[in-house]
């Protein structure tokens, strides 16, 4: 089994910055969530409150949307072309995308290309975290949650902060762009 992050590895950007735009576009009274989320990433860069609670706030722009499922699927309409052609190409069945990014948004981008998906549970009605952001150690927890016992053959991402995915598998690979590389651990 390959395992994959998501943003900045198989797909060309931050997806949920993109989502964000693309509600801004069709939405604009998110923007009623803007002081509050401006106010939480002043405190997350001086490290006053966590990157989980950061999120929280951020999210908040999510009660403005009226249907957040809908949004999403015409999100990834739009989007799709996003995902990289090294990961087109390579694509197999059994490949898991594991991301930070809320699972509201990325499942249906992975139920479009036919993988699994483990990522950050955020309620999308609310914008609350229903659970640790899916990063880090995080990621291998919730990996070996669902596929206990199960050996990763293959890991990339853009990302160091995934070491500890990295660590997990027999091969792992540095995404930068569409350069890949050896990722030694």
């Amino acid at each position: 089994m390959n395992v994959y992050d998501f943003d900045g590895t198989i797909y060309n950007g931050d997806s949920t910055i993109d989502f964000w735009v693309y509600c801004l576009k069709k939405h604009p009274k998110i923007l009623c969530a803007l002081p509050s989320t401006a106010g939480a990433f002043l405190l997350f860069k001086l490290r006053i409150c966590s990157r989980e609670n950061f999120k929280e706030r951020f999210y908040g722009f999510l009660k403005y949307i009226p249907n957040v499922s809908s949004t999403v699927y015409a999100f990834w309409d739009i989007h799709m072309g996003n995902i990289k052609d090294f990961y087109r190409r390579g694509r197999r069945d059994g490949d898991v995308v594991i991301s930070a990014s809320p699972e509201f948004l990325i499942s249906e981008v992975c139920r479009r290309l036919g993988v699994a998906c483990i990522a950050s549970k955020v309620n999308p009605a609310t914008g609350k975290l229903e659970g640790p952001n899916c990063r880090g150690e995080e990621k291998v927890r919730r990996f070996r949650e669902v596929y206990t016992g199960m050996q990763i053959q293959e890991f990339y991402s853009d990302s160091t902060s995934d070491i500890f995915m990295a660590r997990e598998a027999q091969a792992a690979f540095l995404v930068t762009n569409n350069i890949i590389k050896n990722w030694s651990v």
